[in-house]
């Protein structure tokens, strides 16, 4: 099985935490959708096992017209072996979401959304500088549920200056009052190429002590495990059998491909990037060539992403597959390390099978990185 993701790098205005690669400029729409199509084709080859899910990102791509993705949508069809029901995301802003709208991505086949929603607080949103308030959060998904949508994916930011632990209690609430199948929850960044990040090098902002963050986070595990939600990721919570599929291959080194301008490529032995530039890609690829840039992941570089990504979900990171299968047999190479994070309830070992604890979560990405061999 393998996934096909397609980055749409379009939005209404900036989000001044937003990294991802986007333009606000949309005069060169169509031809954009047009290189995605023809990528698409130059690129049938690069997948040779069934598609089993298909994730449109972005950016926004619910501006999109539903003419536009469904054109997107043939050419996966034509040029992939695709299951007969394939876990069919796509990201949407939640003023984009209208009844009409809901109704035409489900006749496209659309089976899963994944809704922007950040907060339901209109002056976090505003702070955040997003398109949509409250308001239209909360119609958004009223009218994906009425129209007909039974896998709604809502994500959520916390560790936002100014944010109160009481705010971010109201806004878990009021997203579970929804009752969404799945919820994304991140911890807010602050990214150098970003509004919050400039604003952070003059110090107009200054970002949340990692004890707020690590305080917010808790909260949440609680409260969304309360209400039913199984943790599955650092990140990510869902209903029992709503777990994305599609980023599950991610975190399982499993063969993706992505399309699209800042799209990224995994094929188990090499990384790809697409060149982060509208009009370039546009140009190569009427041209006939995908102008991406190509990384041969060594060994170490295998390992360390296989640690990296497991460890962050609850199916943990088999130690015996990481033996056999990429070379590197933690338990002899990093014992002692091993028994502090057993003895300090950081992690627990179940088998071969190595677990972080709640504990542990909080320092997911430094204990990846205390393990990882040198490259």
């Amino acid at each position: 099985m393998s996934g096909i993701y397609v980055h749409i790098p379009f939005c209404k205005q900036a989000c001044y935490y937003c990294d991802f690669h986007f333009s606000t400029d949309t005069s060169n729409r169509l031809d954009l959708v047009q290189s995605v199509v023809s990528e698409l084709v130059l690129q049938k080859d690069y997948l040779n096992d069934e598609v089993t899910t298909i994730y449109l990102g972005g950016g926004t791509p619910s501006m999109l017209e539903a003419g536009e993705l469904e054109r997107i949508l043939v050419a996966i069809q034509s040029s992939f072996r695709v299951a007969v029901s394939p876990e069919l995301t796509l990201e949407a802003n939640p003023d984009d979401l209208t009844s009409t709208k809901v109704k035409a991505l489900r006749t496209l086949g659309i089976n899963r959304l994944s809704i922007g929603i950040q907060s339901f607080d209109d002056g976090v949103l505003q702070y955040l500088n997003r398109v949509h308030n409250g308001a239209a959060a909360r119609e958004s998904l009223e009218n994906a549920r009425s129209g007909g949508f039974d896998n709604i994916s809502i994500d959520l930011i916390y560790a936002i200056p100014g944010l109160s632990d009481g705010q971010w209690v109201g806004t878990l609430r009021e997203a579970i009052r929804f009752a969404p199948e799945h919820l994304s929850s991140y911890s807010l960044t602050i990214e150098e190429r970003t509004v919050f990040g400039n604003w952070t090098k003059k110090q107009k902002l200054t970002p949340v002590p990692d004890e707020i963050s690590a305080t917010q986070f808790e909260i949440q595990t609680e409260l969304l495990g309360q209400a039913g939600y199984e943790h599955y990721e650092i990140s990510n919570f869902s209903r029992p059998g709503f777990f994305s599929r599609h980023n599950g291959n991610y975190w399982k080194r499993t063969s993706y491909l992505g399309v699209g301008p800042g799209a990224h490529s995994f094929n188990g032995e090499t990384r790809q990037a697409n060149i982060r530039n509208n009009a370039l890609y546009i140009r190569s690829i009427s041209k006939g060539k995908v102008p991406f840039e190509l990384e041969v992941l060594s060994s170490a570089n295998k390992v360390n992403e296989y640690l990296l990504t497991t460890l962050r979900t609850a199916w943990g990171c088999d130690l015996q597959f990481l033996q056999a299968h990429l070379g590197d047999d933690l338990l002899k190479r990093s014992p002692s390390y091993i028994d502090h994070l057993l003895k300090n309830n950081l992690a627990i070992l179940e088998g071969s099978i190595l677990k972080l604890t709640q504990k542990g979560k909080l320092l997911a990405d430094r204990i990846a990185e205390d393990l990882m061999l040198p490259v």
